[in-house]
């Protein structure tokens, strides 16, 4: 989405939501308008509850096979998406978070975001051709880490440190 577009966003879905309020609440009345927002968003909260939860497990699926959880994690984003409407007080965008976590309408946003969006994906710690794991099989390399065990590494104090004591040439700051 372009970013001229939000400021023209946050002027007109207010005046939807008022509009939306007027209209609904002239047929059937106040309290039952109220109702409706308050029952929509712990609606909306079970909901982003329950799928989101989905969400995770088949996102956690995916790492765990090894496969990359596109898919999956672009539905977890318009499920986060569909709830913070949910519980954003209004008819307009509650009517767009119901519609979003119907998993039809989410199936026809990634392929029409699929189409307008590359993404490339790297896994951490893999290089072309190695293994990824240092060779040890322990953990990934890193070559700006050194791994030393406690009988590589031995503490010696620096003889030209302007905080060791024993050191002739120390000044005495005033």
């Amino acid at each position: 989405m372009p970013l001229a577009l939000v400021p023209i966003l946050l002027l007109v879905v207010p005046i939807l939501e008022i509009a939306a309020f007027i209209l609904v609440g002239r047929e059937i009345g106040l309290l039952p308008t109220l109702g409706i927002v308050v029952v929509s968003a712990v609606v909306g909260a079970l909901l982003l509850r329950r799928q989101g939860l989905g969400a995770l497990r088949r996102i956690q699926g995916e790492i765990a096979a090894g496969r990359v959880p596109g898919r999956e994690l672009a539905d977890g984003v318009l499920i986060v998406a569909a709830g913070i409407l949910l519980l954003t007080p209004g008819l307009v965008t509650d009517v767009v978070g119901y519609l979003l976590f119907v998993p039809a309408v989410r199936a026809f946003i990634r392929r029409f975001l699929a189409r307008r969006v590359v993404v490339t994906a790297t896994m951490a710690g893999s290089r072309p051709g190695g293994s990824g794991d240092g060779g040890g099989g322990k953990r990934p390399a890193r070559p700006d880490v050194v791994d030393l065990s406690e009988e590589d590494y031995e503490r010696r104090p620096d003889p030209n440190s302007p905080w060791n004591g024993s050191h002739e040439g120390n000044r005495t700051l005033h």
